[in-house]
């Protein structure tokens, strides 16, 4: 990966959730834990479009699940990070603490 690729705000949020969400991250907990933890809130579109986005980067792979009876035999994705969106969020994070660095009294 180029050291200056970049990805953006929410694109880290959604990778960090897909983490933290392990088995469970499928695009509804994904909505929702957004919500919750980062006061997120985006419409399914799109989320689904990040996802997308995500997935063509290579930052994010999913796997489709048998439908339910719960869901009308309808499918699901789940979606787990690969090795190169784990390093992404690891050279932007080192980035953002770089950029920090020296500012903690002028941003408290």
């Amino acid at each position: 990966m180029p050291s200056n690729f970049h990805i953006g705000e929410f694109e880290q949020l959604v990778l960090l959730v897909v983490l933290q969400l392990g088995d469970e991250a499928y695009a509804l907990s994904i909505r929702e834990e957004l919500a919750r933890q980062a006061g997120r809130r985006c419409a399914r579109g799109a989320l689904y479009r990040t996802l997308d986005r995500l997935e063509r980067k290579r930052f994010l792979q999913w796997r489709l699940e048998e439908g339910t009876p719960l869901r009308g035999g309808h499918p699901r994705r789940r979606f787990a990070v690969t090795p190169a969106g784990v390093e992404a969020l690891k050279a932007s994070r080192a980035t953002l603490l770089r950029l920090w660095n020296g500012l903690e009294e002028t941003l408290q």
